[in-house]
């Protein structure tokens, strides 16, 4: 990559669960959320993000879930999205579900996070530090799902200090374009920047301005 640990990146790229499971046609998450990703055109936008990213030499982060026997077996207190996953034992360690999508799988140069087991990818991961070794200070948030893991993770990285941009086209939610639309309107509460992909391209660290 064209930024070390000691350049500042003017900005980095996270993409949370870019996996078979949600983005492969077998992937047992890709059935219900297929008619989004091709009404807003998610998997074709998440393609030209990652390229315009690594066409300018910034940092890309990429996030898997897995879960392993043993948690799915013993998960103390999980949640609803947990038990959903564990029913139907999605993101399965090992398993070629849970492995990259190989259109938006990492490059041996950048960056695989330790998988996440919660929504928010810094709470159980070695994602900040990460960040912080190569000074990124803005991230941009895209991947899965739009109204959990990615959401929260930008709610996180917020929190923490970073500027944030959403990209708002390279995502999708449960509940179609209803709750597309509200997922919207808290990512202008949360976020920085909410943008398009065209619009991330567009602006000063992409464009040269």
């Amino acid at each position: 990559m064209a930024h070390t640990s000691g350049v500042s990146a003017p900005v980095g790229l996270i993409l949370i669960d870019t996996v078979n499971e949600m983005f492969s046609d077998k992937g047992k998450g890709y059935p219900g959320f297929k008619e989004e990703y091709d009404r807003i055109g998610t998997f074709e936008n998440l393609k030209r993000l990652l390229a315009g990213f690594r066409a300018q030499g910034y940092p890309a982060f990429f996030s898997p879930m897995t879960f392993n026997d043993e948690e799915y077996a013993n998960w103390r207190h999980p949640s609803g999205i947990h038990r959903m996953m564990f029913d139907n034992r999605m993101f399965e360690e090992g398993s070629w579900n849970a492995e990259f999508h190989p259109d938006l799988a990492p490059n041996a140069d950048e960056v695989a996070i330790a998988p996440h087991k919660n929504l928010d990818v810094f709470a159980t991961t070695d994602l900040d530090i990460q960040l912080k070794r190569r000074g990124v200070e803005h991230v941009a948030v895209a991947g899965m799902i739009g109204t959990m893991c990615v959401e929260s993770t930008a709610r996180s990285a917020m929190e923490r200090g970073y500027e944030v941009t959403l990209v708002k086209d390279a995502t999708a939610p449960e509940g179609g374009p209803d709750a597309y639309e509200e997922m919207l309107r808290r990512y202008e509460l949360i976020a920085h920047h909410v943008l398009s992909t065209d619009e991330v391209l567009a602006t000063g660290p992409f464009s040269g301005r």
